[in-house]
Protein backbone atom coordinates (compact mmCIF):
# COMPACT_ATOMS: atom_id res chain seq x y z
CA UNK A 1 0.00 0.00 0.00
CA UNK A 2 1.01 3.58 -0.59
CA UNK A 3 1.41 6.72 1.51
CA UNK A 4 -0.59 9.82 0.64
CA UNK A 5 0.33 13.38 1.56
CA UNK A 6 -2.27 16.15 1.41
CA UNK A 7 -1.89 19.90 1.83
CA UNK A 8 -4.96 22.08 2.17
CA UNK A 9 -7.13 19.53 3.96
CA UNK A 10 -9.20 22.19 5.72
CA UNK A 11 -10.41 23.70 2.45
CA UNK A 12 -13.51 22.85 0.45
CA UNK A 13 -11.91 20.22 -1.79
CA UNK A 14 -9.19 19.14 0.63
CA UNK A 15 -11.63 18.30 3.40
CA UNK A 16 -13.63 16.05 1.09
CA UNK A 17 -10.47 14.49 -0.32
CA UNK A 18 -9.02 13.75 3.10
CA UNK A 19 -12.12 11.75 4.00
CA UNK A 20 -11.92 9.78 0.75
CA UNK A 21 -8.24 8.98 1.20
CA UNK A 22 -8.69 7.85 4.80
CA UNK A 23 -11.26 5.33 3.59
CA UNK A 24 -9.23 4.23 0.57
CA UNK A 25 -7.55 0.83 0.98
CA UNK A 26 -4.84 1.90 -1.48
CA UNK A 27 -3.22 3.95 1.29
CA UNK A 28 -1.82 2.66 4.56
CA UNK A 29 -1.02 6.15 5.82
CA UNK A 30 -2.48 9.55 4.99
CA UNK A 31 -0.30 12.50 6.02
CA UNK A 32 -2.08 15.84 6.29
CA UNK A 33 -0.02 18.99 6.75
CA UNK A 34 -1.69 21.98 8.38
CA UNK A 35 -0.93 25.12 10.35
CA UNK A 36 -3.13 24.02 13.23
CA UNK A 37 -4.07 20.56 14.53
CA UNK A 38 -6.98 19.03 12.63
CA UNK A 39 -10.16 18.33 14.56
CA UNK A 40 -10.43 14.73 13.36
CA UNK A 41 -8.73 11.47 14.30
CA UNK A 42 -8.30 8.28 12.30
CA UNK A 43 -5.99 5.26 12.60
CA UNK A 44 -4.43 6.07 9.21
CA UNK A 45 -4.12 9.82 9.74
CA UNK A 46 -0.79 11.47 10.53
CA UNK A 47 -1.35 15.20 11.07
CA UNK A 48 1.87 17.17 10.53
CA UNK A 49 1.49 20.64 12.05
CA UNK A 50 3.95 23.13 10.60
CA UNK A 51 4.64 26.65 9.42
CA UNK A 52 4.46 26.49 5.63
CA UNK A 53 7.27 29.04 5.45
CA UNK A 54 9.48 26.49 7.22
CA UNK A 55 8.40 23.44 5.23
CA UNK A 56 11.96 22.43 4.38
CA UNK A 57 12.71 21.91 8.07
CA UNK A 58 10.08 19.14 8.10
CA UNK A 59 11.22 17.43 4.90
CA UNK A 60 11.87 14.16 6.71
CA UNK A 61 8.18 13.91 7.57
CA UNK A 62 6.99 14.74 4.07
CA UNK A 63 7.74 11.40 2.44
CA UNK A 64 4.91 9.95 0.37
CA UNK A 65 4.08 8.22 -2.88
CA UNK A 66 1.19 10.46 -3.93
CA UNK A 67 1.04 14.16 -3.08
CA UNK A 68 -2.28 16.02 -3.23
CA UNK A 69 -2.08 19.82 -3.17
CA UNK A 70 -5.36 21.62 -2.46
CA UNK A 71 -3.82 24.87 -1.24
CA UNK A 72 -5.42 28.12 -2.31
CA UNK A 73 -6.66 31.47 -1.04
CA UNK A 74 -7.98 34.82 -2.31
CA UNK A 75 -6.50 38.31 -2.39
CA UNK A 76 -9.51 39.47 -0.39
CA UNK A 77 -8.57 37.13 2.44
CA UNK A 78 -4.80 37.71 2.52
CA UNK A 79 -5.00 41.42 1.47
CA UNK A 80 -2.03 41.58 -0.91
CA UNK A 81 -0.91 40.02 -4.19
CA UNK A 82 2.35 39.05 -2.54
CA UNK A 83 0.59 37.01 0.14
CA UNK A 84 -1.69 35.44 -2.44
CA UNK A 85 1.29 34.39 -4.54
CA UNK A 86 2.96 32.95 -1.47
CA UNK A 87 0.02 30.61 -0.79
CA UNK A 88 -0.87 29.73 -4.38
CA UNK A 89 2.62 29.58 -5.90
CA UNK A 90 5.42 29.41 -3.34
CA UNK A 91 3.89 26.78 -1.04
CA UNK A 92 2.71 24.34 -3.74
CA UNK A 93 6.09 24.58 -5.50
CA UNK A 94 8.06 24.10 -2.29
CA UNK A 95 5.94 21.06 -1.45
CA UNK A 96 6.56 19.67 -4.93
CA UNK A 97 10.32 20.06 -4.70
CA UNK A 98 10.55 18.57 -1.21
CA UNK A 99 8.29 15.62 -1.96
CA UNK A 100 10.05 14.90 -5.26
CA UNK A 101 13.41 14.86 -3.45
CA UNK A 102 11.84 12.41 -1.00
CA UNK A 103 10.87 10.03 -3.79
CA UNK A 104 7.26 10.94 -4.56
CA UNK A 105 6.15 9.71 -7.97
CA UNK A 106 2.90 11.56 -8.36
CA UNK A 107 1.68 15.12 -7.71
CA UNK A 108 -1.97 16.10 -8.00
CA UNK A 109 -2.66 19.85 -8.02
CA UNK A 110 -5.89 21.79 -7.66
CA UNK A 111 -5.55 24.74 -10.04
CA UNK A 112 -8.41 26.72 -11.56
CA UNK A 113 -10.44 27.18 -14.71
CA UNK A 114 -8.65 29.66 -16.98
CA UNK A 115 -5.18 29.09 -15.53
CA UNK A 116 -2.71 30.73 -17.93
CA UNK A 117 0.64 32.33 -17.15
CA UNK A 118 -0.02 34.87 -19.92
CA UNK A 119 -3.43 35.88 -18.57
CA UNK A 120 -4.12 39.53 -17.79
CA UNK A 121 -6.00 38.33 -14.69
CA UNK A 122 -3.56 38.02 -11.80
CA UNK A 123 -5.32 35.02 -10.24
CA UNK A 124 -5.26 33.00 -13.48
CA UNK A 125 -1.71 34.12 -14.19
CA UNK A 126 -0.40 32.76 -10.89
CA UNK A 127 -2.28 29.50 -11.37
CA UNK A 128 -0.72 29.10 -14.80
CA UNK A 129 2.74 29.89 -13.49
CA UNK A 130 2.55 27.34 -10.69
CA UNK A 131 1.35 24.66 -13.10
CA UNK A 132 4.39 25.28 -15.30
CA UNK A 133 6.84 25.46 -12.39
CA UNK A 134 5.66 22.20 -10.84
CA UNK A 135 5.72 20.57 -14.27
CA UNK A 136 9.44 21.31 -14.39
CA UNK A 137 9.97 19.35 -11.15
CA UNK A 138 9.39 16.29 -13.36
CA UNK A 139 7.21 13.90 -11.41
CA UNK A 140 6.47 10.57 -13.06
CA UNK A 141 2.83 11.66 -13.07
CA UNK A 142 1.58 15.24 -12.73
CA UNK A 143 -2.20 15.70 -12.68
CA UNK A 144 -3.70 19.19 -12.86
CA UNK A 145 -7.34 19.80 -11.93
CA UNK A 146 -9.03 23.00 -13.13
CA UNK A 147 -12.47 23.30 -11.52
CA UNK A 148 -14.89 26.12 -12.19
CA UNK A 149 -16.69 27.88 -9.32
CA UNK A 150 -16.74 25.49 -6.37
CA UNK A 151 -20.09 24.64 -4.87
CA UNK A 152 -20.22 23.68 -1.19
CA UNK A 153 -20.12 25.17 2.27
CA UNK A 154 -16.86 26.87 3.19
CA UNK A 155 -15.78 27.71 6.72
CA UNK A 156 -14.94 31.18 5.41
CA UNK A 157 -17.28 33.52 3.56
CA UNK A 158 -16.44 34.44 -0.05
CA UNK A 159 -19.10 36.88 -1.23
CA UNK A 160 -18.25 36.47 -4.91
CA UNK A 161 -18.63 32.72 -4.69
CA UNK A 162 -21.93 33.03 -2.85
CA UNK A 163 -23.32 35.24 -5.60
CA UNK A 164 -22.11 32.75 -8.18
CA UNK A 165 -23.79 29.87 -6.37
CA UNK A 166 -27.12 31.69 -6.41
CA UNK A 167 -26.74 32.34 -10.14
CA UNK A 168 -25.93 28.71 -10.95
CA UNK A 169 -28.80 27.50 -8.79
CA UNK A 170 -31.35 29.28 -10.97
CA UNK A 171 -29.62 29.79 -14.31
CA UNK A 172 -27.03 27.02 -14.43
CA UNK A 173 -28.86 25.30 -17.29
CA UNK A 174 -27.94 28.25 -19.51
CA UNK A 175 -24.20 27.93 -18.88
CA UNK A 176 -21.88 25.66 -20.95
CA UNK A 177 -20.71 22.61 -19.00
CA UNK A 178 -17.13 23.87 -18.85
CA UNK A 179 -18.17 26.93 -16.87
CA UNK A 180 -20.87 25.49 -14.63
CA UNK A 181 -20.30 25.52 -10.90
CA UNK A 182 -18.99 22.19 -9.64
CA UNK A 183 -19.52 20.37 -6.36
CA UNK A 184 -16.26 20.07 -4.43
CA UNK A 185 -16.84 16.35 -3.86
CA UNK A 186 -16.64 15.77 -7.63
CA UNK A 187 -13.18 17.31 -7.76
CA UNK A 188 -12.09 15.24 -4.77
CA UNK A 189 -13.40 12.03 -6.35
CA UNK A 190 -11.61 12.82 -9.60
CA UNK A 191 -8.32 13.36 -7.77
CA UNK A 192 -8.72 10.05 -5.96
CA UNK A 193 -9.56 8.24 -9.20
CA UNK A 194 -6.67 9.64 -11.24
CA UNK A 195 -4.23 8.93 -8.43
CA UNK A 196 -5.03 5.24 -8.82
CA UNK A 197 -4.27 5.35 -12.55
CA UNK A 198 -0.90 7.13 -12.11
CA UNK A 199 -0.66 7.91 -15.82
CA UNK A 200 2.86 9.05 -16.76
CA UNK A 201 3.35 12.61 -17.94
CA UNK A 202 1.45 15.85 -17.35
CA UNK A 203 -2.32 15.77 -17.70
CA UNK A 204 -4.85 18.60 -17.36
CA UNK A 205 -8.42 17.87 -16.29
CA UNK A 206 -10.84 20.67 -17.08
CA UNK A 207 -14.03 21.33 -15.15
CA UNK A 208 -16.31 19.68 -17.73
CA UNK A 209 -14.41 16.41 -17.28
CA UNK A 210 -14.52 16.69 -13.49
CA UNK A 211 -18.31 17.04 -13.61
CA UNK A 212 -18.50 13.33 -14.46
CA UNK A 213 -17.31 12.35 -10.99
Amino acid sequence: MKIALIAGSTGLIGNQLLSLLLNDDSYSVVKAISRKPLDITHPKLENIVLDFDQMAQHSGQLKADDVFCCLGTTIKKVKTKEKFRQVDFDYPLALARISKANGARQYLLVSALGADKKSSIFYNQVKGEVEEAIGEVAFTSFQIFRPSLLMGDRQENRSGEEAGKVFFKYFGFLVPKKYKGIDSIKVARAMQAFAKIEKPGTHIHESAELQEY
